[in-house]
């Protein structure tokens, strides 16, 4: 896989080596070998082949290369597995003077886990040539030096090696020197001049030489100095350094121009002879570049940082020089001392996000690996996360962490988590790194909706228009997304009579609840249901609450008179005595409301009197009750008109219609109707004779009768109420309230076709208003059932 470009110190991805129920595969190591600056997208190897994998699986399996150094020096071709140059390779940028120059590199599979180890050897190839750092040398030798003296020349560098390296030196040809190559204490060749015949400064006092160094490629590369030899006087005597080598140790965060050490040499001859200069003496490119010395002084200072990770010692060779060419030789051994100032590091190589809230436990969120370029403890490491978060880290191969979930998830609790990964090493002062990685909660559905209430009450108005909004449910899922989504249904009625579906509708989406029909409290007061209300979830989780629906009544009843009836065959004439005295219940009207509530709170007013202020109502039951006394010059027939009010908004009312006729005793021979009275005038005179004769015996009838009546009164106390001696009218009160509730009342009605001989006697009226009642209840229910079309 090709890795993206950024900068040399970003941190790579890195390759994943864990253990996961098994051992880990593939511990062998592939080597394979590429010349330096080799083209770009050159093959290298084909890892299915190594690998023994499918080419076809490497997409899926997520197969990627990672070098220890992070950086994508080759790239895995996905379509074909090869293994490809991803970058021109320079060996000595990468190796600088080691030899062999091998890159370790791990190709990771990650789905299942596999890795394999590799080696790719960089082979040298002759692209430098070799090169003298002082293109002219300076050499000054006296005139007595002994034949056979040797003068040791600055080798060359070449930044090839093995065979590309500096293989032989040349001088070019002269009578007094010939070439000399010797091994340095780190196996390097470097040239002397060995003096064949002594200098005469007075033939020749100067010498030009050509020296030329050749390495062991193909073609060969050469460079060339030019070697300036100055005949001096004698000098006997070589400097001497104080000690052959001088040890020093210096931390890796010194600053610039720091000394490192002082060297110091003494020479036995005077004059120029005895002047001493201090010089590098075989001194490689980066001793030169990190280190410089005081011609003088002998004072070795910081020319460059160092830095312990990339080199922990450097071998400085010096010389002293006097002035007769003679020198003498010492080393200073330079020890870095590491610091801890690398901070730990922390590269990321696979992130999973988000998680369902319902994930096993110890399931791999994140995988990274950890690392300190120090050494001891400045470089050991401890890897934490914040507490109380349900994750763990688990160290796993080498220097590699899994974040790995601890226990349950519950995306409804805490749907994103912020992991702040810190790691900190063991030096003095203590470095530490922290990367932070978002963890999701993705969620699933385990909540079921839930209602705002248990249970709802609602109320609507009789006689409601269709479709009307009479009240709405609510529920609310704690999941997202379409585990939230709820949609609201009625279920079926316990009561299989009750048609629901034609009475109410909810809305699926929003919980509205509407009557879809008008509805009459008379019929129906109140009824019950309930709404599930299930979300959109695989599988879909529900919850139900119920919903009791009240039927408010409105005034849409009037009053009902029970009596006295109008569709009777003829009207009932109510008696009175006139020896009655003021407050004499004359009757009752007796009325009911089909509403409800203060609808059927009934009110009673005497709206019409033949003669006003004579008889009375009572507003709250009805009764008809004498005003005052009675007189003879009272009409013996009166016709009363009573107004029955409910209390309703607007009220609603009912008239009764009642016919008084006040008789002296109850034998009275004119009973009769008020209607009925003219026609028969001119008959009863024709008769009166017939009258008189039977007066005798209607008289002694009468008297049996109402001594009859008297012994059952007296047999039943307190049975009934009102004036003693008298029947008060056409309906007698027995209860002592003027209600109809656990009372009993008589009918005493003159037959409007029997003339004043005939009555009704103790006929008991409120079994039959009851009997009345319970049918009209009754029929009250048949009615609402034939309405539900439950009948």
């Amino acid at each position: 896989m090709e890795l993206g470009e950024g900068s040399a110190q970003q941190i790579r991805q890195v390759l994943l080596f864990v253990f996961l129920g098994g051992s880990l595969a593939g511990t062998e190591t592939w080597r394979y070998s590429v010349a330096e600056e080799t083209g770009i997208g050159s093959f290298i190897a084909n890892v299915v082949k190594d690998a023994g994998v499918r080419v076809e699986d490497l997409p899926t399996r997520g197969a990627r290369v990672i070098f220890d150094d992070y950086k994508p020096h080759l790239r895995l071709d996905p379509q074909t597995g090869n293994l490809l140059i991803n970058e021109q390779l320079d060996r000595e940028a990468l190796c600088d003077t080691t030899e062999p120059c091998i890159l370790h590199f791990q190709v990771l599979f990650e789905n299942p886990l596999q890795f394999f180890r590799g080696e790719l050897l960089v082979k040298d190839i002759n692209d430098h040539t070799p090169t003298f750092l002082d293109k002219q040398i300076l050499l000054k030798i006296s005139e007595g030096t002994t034949p056979g003296t040797s003068f040791q020349m600055e080798s060359a560098q070449d930044l090839d090696v093995g065979k590309n390296g500096i293989q032989n030196y040349t001088l070019s040809p002269n009578p007094h020197f010939h070439l000399k190559l010797q091994d340095n204490d780190e196996g390097r060749q470097y040239p002397e001049l060995i003096l064949l015949q002594s200098l005469d400064r007075e033939k020749e006092p100067e010498l030009s030489l050509t020296l030329s160094a050749v390495d062991g490629g193909s073609p060969p590369r050469s460079g060339t100095a030019l070697i300036r030899v100055v005949v001096l006087d004698l000098n006997d005597n070589a400097p001497e350094f104080e000690r052959p080598v001088y040890e020093v140790q210096i931390p890796e965060n010194s600053p610039l121009d720091s000394l490192v050490a002082t060297v110091s040499a003494t020479d036995l001859d005077a004059g120029i002879n005895g002047e001493l200069s201090y010089s590098f003496s075989h001194a490689s490119r980066d001793i030169r570049k990190t280190f410089e010395i005081h011609p003088i002084s002998g004072e070795v200072h910081l020319k460059a940082l160092l830095d312990f990770e990339l080199t922990q010692s450097y071998t400085i060779n010096i010389q002293a020089m006097d002035g007769g060419s003679l020198s003498g030789k010492s080393s200073i051994l330079v020890r870095v001392v590491d610091v801890n100032d690398n901070p730990p590091e922390i590269a990321m190589t696979s992130l999973t996000s988000p998680i369902p809230e319902n994930s096993s436990p110890e399931m791999v969120v994140a995988v990274f690996s950890v690392r300190d370029k120090d050494t001891g403890n400045n470089g050991k490491i401890e890897c934490s996360i914040q507490d109380n978060l349900p994750f763990l880290l688990k160290p796993t191969f080498k220097n590699f962490y899994t974040l790995v979930t601890e226990g349950a998830l519950d995306r409804e609790s805490r749907a994103e988590y912020n992991v702040t990964i810190t790691v900190t090493d063991l030096g003095t002062p203590r470095l530490k790194t922290q990367h932070t990685i978002t963890v999701r909660v993705s969620d699933v559905n385990d909540n079921a909706p839930t209602f705002t209430h248990t249970s709802y009450t609602l109320y609507v108005r009789e006689n409601n228009s269709p479709a009307l909004h009479i009240g709405s449910v609510s529920a609310t899922d704690r999941d997202s997304g379409p585990n939230a989504q709820v949609t609201y249904s009625l279920l079926p009625p316990q009561d299989a009579r009750l048609p629901l579906a034609s009475l109410v509708s909810v809305s699926a989406d929003h919980g509205q609840l509407f009557a879809l029909r008008a509805l009459d409290h008379e019929a129906l007061q109140a009824f019950e249901f309930r709404v599930r209300a299930a979300d959109a979830g695989s599988p879909a989780l529900s919850s139900e609450a119920l919903v009791r629906v009240l039927v408010l009544d409105d005034n849409d009843n009037a009053p009902s008179v029970l009596y006295p009836r109008h569709n009777g065959s003829a009207p009932c004439t109510e008696l009175v005595p006139r020896a009655a005295e003021a407050g004499y219940l004359v009757t009752k009207v007796v009325a009911v409301d089909g509403d409800s509530g203060q609808n059927a709170w009934l009110s009673y007013q005497l709206l019409k009197a033949t003669e006003p202020g004579l008889f009375g109502v009572w507003a709250h039951n009805g009764e008809v009750r004498t005003a005052r006394l009675l007189s003879e010059r009272d009409a013996p027939r009166h016709r009363l008109v009573v107004l029955v009010r409910d209390n309703g908004e607007p009220p609603r009312s009912a008239t009764a219609t009642l016919h008084v006729l006040l008789v002296d005793g109850f034998s009275q021979p004119y009973l009769q109707l008020p209607e009925a009275a003219p026609a028969r005038a001119q008959a009863d005179s024709l008769t009166v004779s017939l009258v008189v004769a039977l007066a005798a015996v209607s008289s002694l009838f009468l008297l049996s009768v109402l001594l009859f009546v008297a012994l059952r009164l007296c047999a039943r106390p307190r049975a009934a109420s009102g004036p003693e001696g008298h029947f008060p009218g056409h309906l007698v009160d027995v209860s002592g309230t003027g209600t109809l509730s656990q009372s009993y009342q008589y009918e005493v009605c003159l037959m409007g076709d029997s003339g004043a001989s005939e009555f009704k006697f103790l006929k008991p009226v409120i079994p039959n208003l009851a009997s009345r009642g319970t049918e009209r209840e009754m029929k009250g229910n048949s009615t609402l059932l034939n309405g539900f079309g439950l009948n």
